[in-house]
């Protein structure tokens, strides 16, 4: 590694160093204060901190894209290095920012496919660690939603969080009939920050979309969408108390999975109250054992989950982190926090019985448009470029054992092909991938022998012999050979016809070729680009050379007219060279 390196990873840990890392003390105080966390937010104050935020990270972009910004050269290893510094820088930033920006950037962390990989993985850490707001502000707003003082809603209150996140924290409780609950309660004036810098954020999504170069294949304003969506549904409590009841009916019948209970005559848009339902941390590896709990066998139940969350229920946890899952003395999985779940679509199992079909048969045309029904790609004009990067896929991966295969290592390369192109994975499609990267990454520290694939391999045999209605795979493929048997007869009986018209319009006159040449097309458009360049060129060293005369002979004013009209052609001259490169990079 070379001398300049080093000094960027020196950078890199310095940066990351100065990251905050919020935790709570005895106190329920933090020793970082922001400027969000209070109840009252001030339009103004918000604009400047937010635009200020993005110039400051346009500037960065911009920069990484220029090599002569990089010191003795422009190396792939610099770029990279420099990404991981503004990515520390980024999670900082979007901490100081607060709720709304921690959310999003939690979000962009499952869309390897819009940005580089350095902010993907930075973004990934990005936890709720944030301050707690008071005991004074939390008894507030549960006597202002429920209606009743606190103490004859409860018993005991305790007034130390147990947890502080972005959007609210969690208080120990206990009602009068001596059950132990958990009332989670939302942090104050949330929804007029989230007014406010959404409105903000809609601005900034649209300048992005009309941008040539960032908005170039990106939908940023559906982006932007479903955002606010998936942030507004985490602010009703009373739709994550749904979700909770949802999840619980779904694995009634299987006594290895825990949902706490919602208690909903202590429950409002703002409250929550659900059962006490302590665990150990399942990313606690040793107090899982400590605890005598079969570590392998966990890992294992912890995928087999989530299989049946997606393929069985549609309807799964959309951020599955280590926090959010916990251990039962009994060795039971408990889930926590249902604020944000994904559901899949009816059609989506219709379109991935599809591309399984597309993937047992290497054919890359039946994939690609299965992946086009499932809106995990945008149709263009030419999508050569996708379909080789799909086949690729089928040739690396399809001459692999199933259950030797990584979901991590297969989300990667689909991220990676992804990236700046075609590609347009929806909100559904990164959580699950997300989620089954997240636990076979729990898993693997369960158990270093686990394999997320293995336990998934009679969940795929299933869902490819046996669908919703019952119709097995021989059946769903004879299908799929007559429609083809159909389409291939419909094109026989009318290629004759096809023939006659074109033959009638070629005799008439009526029929054109069109050749385009890139090469050719790229050479012209690059030459009279130097020709207007050069033209440029003399009209400003003209007036340059002019106000200079002006200058040596005492004309101060009248130079200095000049050289500002010399400006114009040299603002010109430097917008058409960067157009210039820009074709060079393009072809």
């Amino acid at each position: 590694m070379s001398a300049i390196s080093q000094n960027y990873n020196k950078k890199i840990e310095n940066k990351l160093k100065k990251v905050t890392n919020p935790s709570l003390n005895s106190q329920g105080k933090n020793k970082k204060v922001y400027r969000w966390n209070r109840e009252n937010y001030s339009p103004a104050r918000r604009r400047l901190d937010i635009w200020r935020f993005v110039l400051s990270l346009w500037i960065r972009l911009w920069r990484n894209t220029q090599k002569w910004t990089y010191v003795n050269g422009y190396t792939k290893e610099k770029k990279v290095a420099r990404q991981k510094i503004q990515a520390a820088w980024i999670k900082e930033s979007l901490l100081e920012l607060g709720p709304t920006f921690i959310k999003v950037g939690q979000l962009f962390s499952t869309r390897a496919d819009l940005f580089p990989t350095e902010y993907v993985e930075e973004l990934s850490k990005l936890q709720d660690k944030v301050p707690a707001f008071s005991y004074e502000q939390a008894k507030a707003i549960i006597e202002e939603d429920l209606g009743k003082d606190l103490n004859k809603l409860f018993a005991s209150f305790d007034p130390v969080p147990l947890a502080a996140a972005s959007l609210g924290q969690v208080h120990k409780a206990k009602l009068h009939n001596g059950e132990d609950v958990v009332v989670k309660i939302q942090r104050p004036g949330l929804k007029q920050l989230f007014t406010i810098d959404l409105a903000i954020l809609k601005r900034i999504a649209k300048y992005f979309q009309n941008h040539k170069e960032f908005g170039q294949g990106r939908d940023w304003m559906g982006i932007y969408e479903e955002c606010c969506r998936i942030l507004w549904e985490e602010t009703d409590y009373l739709n994550e108390g749904r979700n909770a009841d949802t999840f619980r009916r779904n694995f009634r019948g299987e006594n290895w999975v825990k949902v706490p209970r919602v208690y909903w005559r202590y429950t409002s848009l703002r409250v929550v109250t659900l059962e006490y339902a302590p665990g150990i941390k399942i990313s606690h590896y040793d107090a899982l054992e400590a605890a005598g709990l079969d570590r392998k066998r966990l890992a294992i139940l912890g995928a087999k989950a989530y299989l049946q969350q997606i393929l069985y229920y549609g309807f799964f946890h959309a951020d599955p982190h280590p926090g959010n899952i916990a251990v039962s003395p009994d060795g039971s999985l408990i889930f926590y926090d249902f604020g944000m779940m994904g559901q899949i679509k009816a059609n989506v199992r219709e379109n991935l019985m599809e591309t399984l079909l597309g993937i047992a048969q290497k054919n890359g045309d039946r994939i690609v448009q299965s992946l086009i029904n499932l809106e995990v790609l945008v149709k263009t004009e030419d999508m050569t470029s996708v379909r080789r990067s799909i086949q690729f896929m089928l040739d690396n991966f399809m001459d692999k054992p199933f259950e030797e295969q990584s979901v991590t290592e297969i989300s990667e390369d689909l991220y990676e092909i992804a990236f700046d192109r075609t590609f347009r994975f929806p909100a559904t499609f990164t959580f699950v991938m997300r989620a089954f990267s997240t636990l076979e990454g729990v898993g693997k520290g369960l158990d270093p022998q686990f394999s997320f694939m293995e336990v998934a391999q009679p969940f795929a045999f299933e869902l490819m012999s046996n669908d919703n209605n019952g119709y097995s795979a021989a059946n769903t493929i004879f299908d799929a050979l007559s429609k083809q048997a159909v389409e291939v007869s419909s094109s026989a009986l009318g290629l004759p016809r096809k023939i006659e018209d074109t033959i009638e319009k070629l005799e008439r006159g009526d029929l054109r070729l069109r050749v385009r040449s890139l090469e050719s097309e790229r050479a012209l458009r690059r030459l009279g680009a130097i020709q207007l360049s050069t033209n440029y060129t003399l009209i400003t060293s003209a007036l340059v050379l002019s106000a200079t005369i002006l200058f040596v002979n005492g004309e101060l004013i009248i130079a200095i007219l000049v050289i500002l009209l010399a400006g114009i052609p040299g603002i010109a001259l430097f917008r058409l060279l960067k157009r210039i490169d820009r074709i060079d990079r393009m072809f």
